[in-house]
């Protein structure tokens, strides 16, 4: 059974329609198939969707980025990976289900995966704790990319959490460390690692495993702080003001390409991932390909530059430097256009008043 959002009543009534004319069974029993009632009703099907879809505000997207039918991680894992061994357990506490973690093959060559799982149904969403990761699932990721940078494997990182588990017991356990030293642990690698928003990147939980080399959307999903409900109740004292805060937030993929938070948007078929996830699969897993590709011929202090001067490129203009032998430390590089605004925003002062002696200079001259 099909899950539909709010904004997609009309696609529902037509799919229903089309649903009726492919069954061979009528009122008056077995009737002629009308297929090409079927194809124009289907076409319309499609420019439907793409009207919708090509006008969503940052809430529908929101909405579509949570979608119940949307291909999870695991789903991801296993259409993309060949020989994929899982691994569990942090050795201090034990397993966290939230987090699907192991090694496995693209492109015959070795990597290291970890995916935030939500879950499918009811049962294995209340086993994959809504994909809500605890202190001992950060930790099981840390292990498993201390080991991968020891042996030069790249991490790949499916990104779906609306948050890291704010529950007493995560808290207990120390829940803050450990986002905290998994996005350390990110940083630190001195192998390529590339994460995908596959649905929702909330807060601190998604950036944890987020903070790589390359961050990769797909096109209807969303990164951000906080959710918008979160949002709208902290800012409004108000969750129905959900819009405002979505749209305030910028936390659809291309308003993040455009703030340089994100560095690529992955196309989703007409209607949202869900709706084709074999082509939506094979897509990422051509742009996985790509993006280890561009990584191969730099070595290990290269890429940990790589990502460094990404992320304090993040909100500057220039964004800062890192000369290649490592001795010259950061540097920001400033246009010259920058430079005379930032002299002149400084000296302001120091102009005014040499303005006002000019001017006085001037008006005495003329009065002489």
């Amino acid at each position: 059974m099909k899950n539909y959002l709010e904004f997609e009543k009309e696609i529902k009534a037509l799919e229903q329609e089309v649903d009726g004319l492919k069954s061979p069974f009528g009122s008056d029993g077995i009737s002629e198939v009308d297929t090409k009632k079927i194809k124009t009703t289907q076409m319309e099907i499609n420019e439907k969707l793409k009207e919708i879809y090509a006008n969503l505000n940052s809430w529908q997207k929101t909405q579509v980025a949570r979608h119940e039918d949307r291909p999870r991680a695991k789903f991801y894992i296993e259409k993309i990976f060949s020989q994929f061994t899982l691994l569990s357990g942090d050795r201090y506490f034990g397993d966290d289900k939230s987090v699907i973690a192991g090694f496995g093959l693209i492109d015959n060559k070795s990597v290291l995966i970890i995916g935030q799982e939500k879950g499918e149904d009811l049962n294995s969403r209340i086993e994959r704790n809504f994909g809500m990761m605890r202190p001992e699932g950060y930790r099981k990721c840390i292990r498993l990319m201390k080991l991968a940078d020891r042996f030069q494997i790249p991490v790949i990182t499916f990104i779906d959490t609306p948050g890291a588990y704010p529950g007493l017991g995560a808290e207990q356990r120390g829940q803050a460390s450990a986002i905290a030293n998994s996005i350390e642990c990110c940083m630190s690698l001195t192998v390529p690692n590339i994460s995908i928003i596959i649905g929702e990147g909330g807060s601190g939980g998604a950036i944890a495993l987020a903070s790589s080399n390359k961050v990769i959307m797909l096109e209807n999903s969303i990164y951000s702080v906080i959710s918008p409900e979160g949002c709208a109740s902290i800012l409004w004292r108000d969750p129905s003001k959900s819009l405002q805060a979505a749209e305030a937030m910028k936390l659809t993929a291309k308003d993040l390409l455009k703030l340089g938070v994100i560095d690529e948007i992955i196309p989703e078929p007409i209607g949202g991932a869900h709706r084709d996830s074999e082509i939506i699969s094979l897509t990422l897993k051509k742009s996985i390909i790509k993006n280890l590709k561009s990584f191969e011929d730099f070595n290990k202090d290269e890429v940990y530059d790589h990502r460094k001067t990404k992320f304090l490129q993040i909100g500057r203009g220039q964004g800062f430097n890192q000369p290649s032998n490592l001795k010259g430390g950061l540097s920001y590089k400033v246009s010259g256009v920058e430079r005379i605004k930032n002299h002149f925003k400084k000296s302001k002062f120091f102009y005014v008043a040499l303005g006002l002696i000019i001017t006085v200079g001037l008006i005495i001259t003329l009065l002489l």
